[in-house]
C-alpha cells in the first residue's frame, strides 16, 4: 500500500474546477454505480455464500488508486486528470469506504464488525498514507525531487509488486484444500465478477460519449471508474475473515480478472478512438 501513496499528489486537488466533468463522472461510478452493481451480481448468483458476497461489496466498494495510473499512461490518457482522480480517491476510500461497506452488506442482512472495518482503513490505508506523505516530504527535502521520483518510487515500486505476488501466494497455498475440494467456488466468484466489469465498463463507455468527452479524458474516466482497489479489498477480507478463509480467496479472485480487464480496456480504447467513437482532440 506504501508505493501507491507515494503517487498523492494532494496540489492537484486545485484543478478540479479546471475541468469538472470526467472527475464527477469517475467518482459517481466508483461510488454508486459499480458498488450497487456488485450487490446486485452479488444477491443474483451468490446467495448462501456470506463470505463471497462479501468479497464482491468489498471489491466493488473500493475504487483503485494505484495501478490505474499503468493503465492511463498505456492507454495515453490524460494523466493529469489520472493524478487528480487518483489523489481524490486516496483521500474519499478513508472516508467512504467503512459506510458504504457497511450500507451494502446490511441490505444484505450480513453482520460486520465495522470497528474492525474502520481499523482495516486505518492500518492499510491511514498508515501507508501518512508514511507516504512524511517520506516524501523528507526525501525530497534531503534528496531532491529528481532523486525521488527517478530513483527512490521505482526501487519502491518493484518491492511492492514482490510483496503483492508472495501475499498471492501465501493466500492460495492456505486455501490450497478449499479449491482442491470445491473448484466450483473459483467459477461461482468469477461470473458475477465478469458480469459485474461488463456492466460497469459499458456503462462508463456510454457514459463518456453521451456527455461528448474527447479520448484523453473519456478513457481515464472508464478505466478508473471501472477499477477496484484490490489490495485494500484483499487485505480487508483477511482482517474480517483470515488468511485461508473464503471471503480472501474471492477477493483475490478480483485481482486475477481485474488486470487482463484493465489491459482489454487499454486495446478496446485505442480501437475505439480510431473509429472515431469519442470526440477527437
Amino acid at each position: 500500500m506504501y508505493p501507491a501513496m507515494l503517487n498523492l499528489q494532494l496540489a492537484e486537488l486545485k484543478k478540479l474546477g479546471k475541468n469538472p466533468k470526467p472527475i464527477i463522472l469517475t467518482i459517481v461510478s466508483n461510488w454508486i454505480i459499480a458498488p450497487f452493481v456488485g450487490l446486485l451480481m452479488a444477491r443474483i448468483f451468490l446467495q448462501g455464500y456470506e463470505q463471497l458476497i462479501v468479497a464482491i461489496i468489498l471489491l466493488s466498494s473500493s475504487p483503485c488508486t494505484a495501478m490505474v495510473l499503468v493503465w492511463g499512461w498505456m492507454a495515453k490518457g490524460n494523466q493529469e486528470q489520472n493524478v487528480m482522480n487518483t489523489s481524490l480517491n486516496t483521500i474519499t476510500i478513508i472516508f467512504g469506504y467503512v459506510p458504504l461497506v457497511t450500507l451494502l452488506t446490511g441490505i444484505q442482512n450480513i453482520p460486520i464488525d465495522w470497528i474492525l472495518l474502520l481499523i482495516s482503513i486505518f492500518i492499510f490505508i491511514g498508515l501507508p498514507l501518512l508514511g507516504g506523505i512524511i517520506s516524501k516530504r523528507l526525501l525530497i527535502r534531503s534528496k531532491g525531487e529528481d532523486w525521488f521520483n527517478d530513483t527512490y518510487r521505482p526501487i519502491v515500486g518493484k518491492i511492492s509488486i514482490i510483496a503483492l505476488l508472495t501475499t498471492l501466494i501465501i493466500l492460495f497455498s492456505m486455501n490450497g484444500d478449499a479449491l482442491i475440494q470445491n473448484p466450483d467456488l473459483l467459477l461461482l466468484i468469477s461470473i458475477p465478477l465478469l458480469l459485474g466489469f461488463v456492466i460497469v465498463v459499458g456503462y462508463n463507455i456510454l457514459i463518456t460519449k453521451l456527455t461528448k468527452l474527447k479520448y484523453r479524458e473519456a478513457i481515464i474516466t472508464v478505466i478508473i471508474g471501472s477499477s477496484s482497489h484490490f489490495e485494500i479489498a484483499i487485505a480487508t477480507a483477511i482482517a474480517m475473515y483470515g488468511i485461508g478463509s473464503v471471503a480472501a480467496l474471492g477477493t483475490t479472485m478480483g485481482l486475477f480478472w481485474e488486470v487482463p480487464i484493465m489491459l482489454s480496456i487499454v486495446y478496446l480504447g485505442r480501437y475505439l478512438k480510431k473509429r472515431g467513437f469519442w470526440k477527437s482532440e
